[in-house]
């Protein structure tokens, strides 16, 4: 569905659905096998559909202790004994299959979580395999990395819908590299591609009980955060979930990494290559429909080319094209869940309210499943919910300054500080603003460009620690604190 009329008819490009095979119903993967739950089970549907993919089982205690019995004999006895050298095989030879299995990866990525097939197989799950072969280029060079060279022990990892599978390898690379052994809880939503995951563990030969995935909802996160025998927490999600876990581990001698919400701001000065900052605007809060926690979702244009920016943005917005994601040309998929949908849908109500301008791209919305156009909203101030909330969607505030000095002041008016980008023609400048901004990561002239040798993470309520890059070890070994 194309929001605007264009020179050529458009042509739909479907991408096959039957290289993936969806069974009806999975069970746990505990200790190098696939189990059924003691737990009830609960349905993950497609949000571009609304159709029921599979039955998945929800794990409860007694599942979650299985599991991390599993991982402490795994880690005992093999895996924190193996040489790094062999460890890195393992690490490689997951990172291969990731690749050769590619395509059904990233169809499965966009079935259950309703991102646009393009950003699955050029994004997700060609950085996910990188994230393998990086960190098993770590896995036989630990005491160079300013850490030690002990493993911790069990990994509890809990990671969200938005980015499953890069999350899974963001979680799972390291902490494998470091001498670990994992236990991980993907989100209720999509969990499909970490139960393909664990496939493709056995299909490497992974020693059973390394790595073993759960699924369920928040209580068996809970029960595995809260877990005695866990000796790592990490977790990647919301604010509000990431201070519960804070508070249930403090006293213990549990190690926490925490990869929480963001509000970040896209900073445009007047020397800016102004396309390209288009560009890098409708990349930071479109791209997975604004579901990323790093997304440019405060837009602060400096005022002498805000109508400018405005036109050339609402003129580009117009030709994204909403729909199905597996057809190779949408840009913007479906809504990850009908929760989701409704706080979209709620706060922006809010901006209107407060009295900001909505604008929404005209097209036309899919008859089924979740869905939300690309909406920015003009005449924001810093007092506006949507501007300080996330709303974790494609909602885009927009905001002006004058100077240099006004955009870090409102750049950095928020509780968050996971990421920030800056548009100039000057090198000194990016300079200047990148040593002001009180952001984790800081993009110059781009936006959402993650590697696996570079650290990611944030400061304040976005959280602590890093993930990837040879900071992401520090949280998997014991000189790391």
């Amino acid at each position: 569905m194309t929001m605007t009329s264009n020179v050529f008819e458009y042509a739909p490009a479907p991408e096959s659905r039957s290289i993936v095979d969806i069974k009806p119903s999975y069970g746990l993967f505990v200790d190098g096998e696939f189990v059924d739950g003691h737990g009830t089970s609960f349905k993950t549907i497609s949000p571009a559909t609304e159709e029921v993919l599979s039955e998945v089982a929800e794990a409860d205690q007694a599942d979650v202790d299985l599991a991390v019995k599993a991982a402490r004999r795994a880690h005992t006895r093999v895996w924190s004994r193996m040489p790094g050298r062999e460890r890195a095989k393992y690490l490689y030879r997951i990172a291969r299959i990731i690749q050769e299995r590619g395509r059904e990866l990233a169809v499965l990525e966009s079935i259950d979580n309703g991102k646009p097939i393009k950003e699955s197989r050029d994004v997700d799950v060609p950085v996910a395999a990188a994230h393998f072969f990086y960190y098993a280029g770590w896995a036989d060079k630990l005491e160079y990395s300013g850490y030690g060279d002990r493993s911790l022990g069990v990994a509890a990892q809990v990671i969200p819908w938005n980015f499953p599978l890069l999350m899974l390898a963001w979680k799972i690379a390291p902490a494998l590299a470091c001498g670990n052994t994992v236990v991980l809880k993907p989100a209720e939503t999509t969990p499909l591609t970490a139960l393909l995951f664990a496939e493709i563990c056995q299909q490497a030969d992974l020693p059973p009980g390394v790595v073993n995935i759960i699924t369920g909802a928040g209580a068996t996160g809970q029960a595995l955060v809260g877990h005695a025998d866990v000796d790592k927490v990490a977790f990647t999600g919301s604010t509000e979930v990431g201070k519960a876990i804070a508070r249930a581990v403090a006293g213990t001698d549990k190690r926490v990494t925490l990869e929480l919400g963001g509000k970040a701001a896209n900073i445009v000065f007047d020397d800016a290559p102004l396309d390209q900052a288009i560009e890098g605007i409708v990349d930071g809060i479109f791209f997975n429909q604004g579901h990323v926690c790093c997304a440019g979702s405060r837009l602060l244009v400096q005022e002498s080319v805000a109508e400018d920016v405005l036109d050339r943005l609402k003129r580009r917005m117009a030709t994204l094209r909403l729909g199905d994601p597996l057809d190779k040309n949408t840009d913007v998929g479906a809504i990850n869940s009908a929760e989701q949908l409704a706080r979209i849908r709620e706060l922006s109500d809010i901006g209107e309210a407060e009295g900001a301008g909505r604008w929404s791209a005209p097209c036309e919305l899919p008859a089924h499943g979740f869905w939300f156009p690309p909406t920015i909203f003009t005449g924001v101030t810093q007092a506006h919910r949507i501007a300080r909330e996330e709303v974790f969607g494609p909602v885009l505030s927009v905001l002006t300054f004058r100077t240099p000095a006004e955009a870090i002041e409102k750049a950095n008016n928020t509780p968050y500080g996971l990421s920030a980008g800056v548009w100039t023609d000057k090198g000194s400048l990016i300079l200047k603003m990148a040593g002001s901004l009180r952001a984790g990561v800081v993009w110059a002239n781009t936006f959402n460009k993650f590697d696996p040798t570079s650290p990611f993470g944030g400061y304040k309520e976005s959280g602590y620690g890093r993930e990837g890059g040879r900071h992401g070890l520090a949280g998997y070994l014991k000189g790391g604190e």
